[in-house]
């Protein structure tokens, strides 16, 4: 992805599964994989906000990942997790349906997002890449918080 990065450099990502679809972000920003616990819901919360729940006496906002990606709203199960994860200075709970494995990734590997992709998709989806015969999107976490916390009550 960057000519400036040595062929050694490799970070490790976490990847995870909404639907039939493969994810992954990097290991660095995940701090705890937890079991699905209900969250009480937020007046006039967006769609995507699944409400909060308390972690260890902090309360956790849950984002439902897959509605936030505008692929579906998930109905949480006890097989569904939360990853906890700190983005741009706070700490959220995201909604996926399973983690399925770690990989470890050199930048070369990582192909750009398609430009038959729309904007939205770029927003989120930093780049592509296959392991295993699989298709991973790369998420970029930094957006999928809105900007503004007018935005996200």
């Amino acid at each position: 992805m960057s000519d400036n990065l040595s062929a050694s450099a490799s970070r490790e990502l976490i990847a995870f599964r909404i639907g039939e679809q493969e994810f992954c972000v990097d290991i660095m920003s995940v701090r705890e994989i937890r079991g699905w616990t209900p969250a009480t819901p937020l007046p006039r919360a967006p769609g995507f906000m699944k409400g909060v729940i308390n972690l260890r006496g902090a309360v956790l906002p849950i984002i439902d990942l897959g509605a936030r990606l505008g692929l579906r709203t998930a109905e949480p199960t006890a097989r569904h997790v939360i990853m906890v994860a700190h983005i741009g200075g706070r700490t959220v709970g995201l909604l996926v349906d399973a983690v399925s494995d770690i990989i470890q990734l050199t930048d070369e590997l990582v192909q750009a997002t398609p430009d038959v992709a729309s904007d939205q998709v770029k927003t989120f989806v930093k780049g592509i890449f296959a392991v295993e015969g699989r298709m991973v999107s790369l998420l970029e976490l930094e957006w999928i918080l809105p900007e503004t916390e007018a935005e996200a009550a």
